[in-house]
């Protein structure tokens, strides 16, 4: 491509984000890290080494694994932790399927996304975290568009509007009732185009499957779905190969892939310079209703 690339990355916005972990960490008893292995959670840990360097990053990750995720992710998630020597809890929805605390879906477009808050609830409140420090930000998506840096959760783990404070000259009240929770967003001013400088500017690794490779998809609704044995599909819909990419990574049931020649950092970006339409565009799991982030928001989810 032969866009100039703006490879400019605002400093303040590395400097809001480790004083917000500072102050959780202040604030809280036990904080902990959502870890998706996307590109967002995976900034929230060098964010989090940097904040606290020299010294080890004072709280664990968590990582509700749904079974439906990409290989990719779950071998990038692995080689990070032992790369960094991080401590990481892990907590599988299947267990919550088994002990009959979620059904599983059915039908065309079954998918484990939703079922995961009540495993990611049962995490927070088995290790007793008061702070839940999460990747969302706010151009992603309306719902996460209204949050605040420090969003308070009741004692079921929810979301209501009028539990929430103002957030005046950068200070952030962490005072909470007992059971309550607060779910922490360093990131939340932060655009996709920040996230990926910040990529570019410290080198990060991530995933594979953010570059273009081949794989088999399968088109459905005007999306790339990804194909694979947790995908439901109808007699028409025939798998084929194409050259795709992933511009957010969730489950493969929910996750729609971009069709791209992108395998360089920087065609990413010249990429997301000329996209239409926001990367949440190509998660599925956010097309079920016109507030269906609202919904998953309000009942514990991110």
């Amino acid at each position: 491509m032969t866009n100039k690339i703006n490879w400019e990355f605002p400093q303040a916005l590395e400097d809001e984000a480790i004083y917000i972990l500072r102050e959780t960490v202040a604030q809280f008893e036990k904080p902990v890290l959502l870890f998706s292995g996307g590109k967002d959670s995976i900034t929230l840990v060098r964010l989090a080494q940097k904040a606290f360097y020299p010294g080890k990053i004072p709280f664990p990750l968590l990582h509700v694994d749904t079974g439906h995720n990409f290989p990719e992710t779950i071998e990038f998630r692995d080689w990070l932790v032992n790369e960094l020597g991080l401590d990481i809890i892990i907590r599988k929805v299947q267990d919550s399927i088994d002990q009959g605390k979620v059904q599983e879906e059915t039908g065309k477009y079954a998918s484990r996304n939703a079922l995961q808050t009540v495993t990611l609830l049962d995490a927070i409140e088995e290790g007793k975290f008061d702070a839940c420090i999460g990747g969302a930000r706010r151009d992603e998506e309306k719902a996460r568009a209204k949050e605040r840096i420090f969003s308070v959760r009741d004692e079921f783990g929810q979301w209501n509007a009028k539990m929430q404070r103002p957030e005046l000259f950068d200070i952030l009240n962490g005072k909470i009732n007992i059971g309550e929770n607060v779910r922490v967003f360093p990131i939340s001013n932060w655009t996709e185009l920040d996230v990926w400088n910040y990529i570019v500017r410290e080198n990060l690794r991530i995933p594979s499957i953010y570059f273009s490779h081949e794989r088999e998809i399968i088109e459905r609704d005007g999306l790339y779905w990804p194909y694979s044995s947790f995908l439901n599909t109808t007699a028409d819909e025939v798998p084929f190969r194409s050259k795709v990419r992933f511009r957010t990574v969730g489950d493969m049931t929910c996750t729609a892939a971009v069709l791209s020649e992108a395998d360089k950092l920087e065609d990413i970006i010249a990429e997301i310079m000329e996209a239409k339409i926001s990367e949440r565009g190509a998660r599925i799991d956010d097309k079920r209703s016109e507030a269906a982030m609202e919904k998953r928001k309000q009942a514990g989810y991110f």
